[in-house]
């Protein structure tokens, strides 16, 4: 079979938008939705074909991709769209849905007969307009041929986590993963907060740590989004951060795990959306340290 495929994809965010634009660069025919539509719109320009519904856009899809909010938003999007799909046809699921999530949309597939990859991504904005993510996968050996190209369109490099997307093994790993960046995120924040409070010039501290153990790239990169100003476009928003804590606040309590650093982080999350922060990139959680967001 050729390797050029009709895809199909479903949101069109910070994430979805550029995977979908790596795919019609890669050569494939690309359909694109978002319940927001001139949110989908600017794709056209790089030969996305923009659809009103769902099932517009799946209408011939080799394989239809999702990268929407949550669990629930990629369930009643794939409702919208299921009387247009052919039975067979892949479906590759990015959404952050936790574990319960990706269980209830795997039944969802198997009902349809959709063939179902659990496939969230590690990156951000810029390496997913790069096309440098990390894929997490996990679904059926027989098939990945035809999924394999869309991985290799919107990622640098996939990582296979068992033969069955129904138990989320790519999930499960995409939530430690996660759980890590949205500590050292918190950490970060909170770091430059303190240096503010005590009157310390923040690059003392950078200067401090360079060339340790405690020292890391990012840690300087999400700094410098507050230090400098540039929270928007966000990498990774504040309100998604929160929703993805919350995700991993719940695997870990459903395991018998108390995670204190996500619940925290979740709250800082949080706290941080409800004072305007929404939409800026997730280091804007240092604001949450203050009761007003401080002057720079």
């Amino acid at each position: 079979m050729t390797d050029k495929l009709t895809v199909s994809v479903l949101g069109t965010g910070i994430m979805g938008a550029a995977m979908a634009r790596n795919l019609a660069r890669a050569g494939h025919t690309v359909h694109a939705w978002n319940r927001t539509r001139a949110k989908a719109e600017p794709l056209a320009a790089d030969g996305v074909r923009i659809a009103d519904t769902p099932a517009q856009a799946v209408r011939d899809a080799d394989v239809v991709l999702t990268m929407l909010y949550d669990g629930p938003a990629a369930l009643n999007t794939m409702r919208e769209a299921v009387p247009a799909l052919r039975p067979g046809t892949a479906w590759v699921q990015s959404t952050t849905a936790g574990i319960e999530g990706v269980a209830e949309l795997a039944a969802f597939a198997h009902e349809h007969r959709l063939v179902f990859y659990d496939a969230p991504v590690l990156g951000t904005r810029e390496p997913a307009e790069a096309g440098k993510l990390t894929v997490l996968a996990a679904g059926p050996a027989e098939g990945r041929e035809k999924v394999t190209p869309v991985f290799e369109a919107v990622g640098a490099r996939t990582v296979w986590s068992g033969e069955d997307g129904a138990e989320g093994g790519a999930t499960r790993l995409k939530l430690v993963a996660n759980s890590w960046v949205l500590a050292v995120t918190a950490a970060a924040g909170e770091a430059l907060a303190l240096s503010k409070a005590l009157g310390v010039d923040p690059h003392g501290f950078f200067d401090l740590v360079a060339g340790g153990p405690l020292d890391m790239g990012y840690l300087r990169a999400k700094s410098d989004l507050v230090l400098e100003g540039r929270l928007t476009p966000p990498q990774f928003a504040v309100s998604t951060a929160a929703k993805d804590a919350r995700l991993i606040v719940r695997a870990g309590a459903d395991n018998g795990v108390r995670l204190d650093v996500a619940e925290a982080a979740a709250a800082r999350m949080e706290r941080a959306a409800a004072q305007g922060h929404a939409d800026e990139d997730m280091v804007a959680a240092y604001f949450a340290s203050f009761d007003d967001k401080p002057h720079s």
